[in-house]
């Protein structure tokens, strides 16, 4: 008994042992994995931290550089002014352009006015595109004030009307437009405005020589149909002063050809030879 309970009782130490220790290795794997996720779990927001930081870092650095290349002077009163009435009278040049290409008579006002849409257009959009990066914003969706009174005005006319009209107009615009952009060609502060100006100023000068050759055109042809001479050709001829006025039945040879060949039937050739003659004499 003695040796069996000694025998014996070491048997259930080692079973306990080797449950025990099957329990304590899976314990362990159980803890060293809960360690290792939370381990992974502990350092992944530290990574996310981390990698957050860079893009907000390059955020700033691309917010300043943005910053640094956006133009956000301060542009001049005058430099201001200039864009804002140039963008404005460049539109109404559009419009009125669309309004000739439709409504005038002449083929020539018709080219002309298509002329002013393309090329207004394309010096509009280079304007606008000088303005937004001046942080500047300039309406020009619709025509206003003067603009639109002169548009209405013309759209009211037709034919040869509108044509006079339409050309009258652009003489006295391109007159002015050319002075404005000659002048700030040389005198505006912002260095992309002068330049604007420089490049453009040559395509006003031309519109300004062709509507002055149209004015010509219109006025010649206004001449042509309303003379202003009221002696007509053709009316100083011969018969007017005729040579009866002093015919030779005057002076009859009769002895009374005086009394009959009287003041009533000289100059027209009637009273010569034959009503004073002989018979009266006789």
């Amino acid at each position: 008994m003695l040796l069996q309970s000694i025998a014996g009782l070491p048997l259930v130490p080692f079973r306990l042992e080797r449950r025990m220790t099957k329990q304590f290795r899976f314990f362990a794997m159980a803890a060293a994995v809960v360690l290792m996720a939370t381990s992974a779990a502990a350092q992944q927001p530290g990574a996310g931290t981390s990698q957050g930081a860079k893009p907000s870092g390059q955020g700033r650095t691309s917010s300043a550089t943005s910053g640094s290349t956006a133009e956000k002077t301060t542009l001049a009163a005058g430099d201001e002014k200039f864009i804002r009435e140039a963008a404005l009278g460049g539109e109404a040049e559009v419009e009125l352009g669309r309004l000739a290409a439709m409504k005038a008579s002449s083929a020539d006002v018709k080219q002309f006015g298509q002329r002013m849409v393309d090329d207004h257009s394309k010096a509009n959009m280079e304007l606008m595109d000088i303005a937004r990066r001046k942080n500047l914003t300039v309406p020009t969706t619709q025509l206003a004030g003067k603009h639109k009174s002169e548009y209405d005005r013309l759209s009211k006319l037709s034919g040869a009307e509108f044509d006079r009209a339409y050309v009258r107009l652009m003489v006295d615009d391109h007159k002015k437009d050319v002075a404005e952009f000659q002048k700030q060609s040389t005198s505006a502060k912002d260095s992309d405005l002068r330049s604007f100006a420089s490049q453009t100023l040559p395509t006003l000068q031309q519109h300004l020589t062709m509507v002055q050759q149209l004015a010509g055109h219109e006025a010649t042809a206004t001449s042509g149909k309303n003379p202003t001479s009221t002696r007509p050709q053709g009316t100083s001829g011969a018969g007017t002063s005729g040579t009866g006025t002093s015919g030779t039945g005057t002076s009859g040879t009769g002895t009374r050809g005086s009394g009959t060949s009287g003041s009533g039937t000289s100059g027209s050739g009637t009273s010569g030879s034959g009503t004073s003659g002989s018979g009266n004499g006789r």
